[in-house]
């Protein structure tokens, strides 16, 4: 028997969208983003990361402070 030895990594259930996810974890392992440097590293849209990081911080989960993003 073979176990995986990656960590478990959790996602609140109510995320609809992928890019909501992938946010998510970005901004689980690098707090303290800018938008610029989340755009960067996923090659995302800034109007729709400032979308996703709008809703994101409507249900609580993510914060700005000085511009940058982290979990909340």
């Amino acid at each position: 028997m073979r176990l995986d030895s990656r960590p478990t990594v959790s996602i609140p259930d109510d995320f609809d969208s992928a890019q909501a996810k992938l946010i998510y974890l970005y901004l689980r392992e690098w707090p303290n983003a800018s938008a610029d440097e989340v755009c960067a590293a996923l090659g995302v849209e800034k109007g729709a990361f400032l979308s996703v990081a709008r809703t994101l911080r409507e249900r609580d989960y993510v914060e700005r402070v000085d511009g940058r993003y982290r979990l909340a």
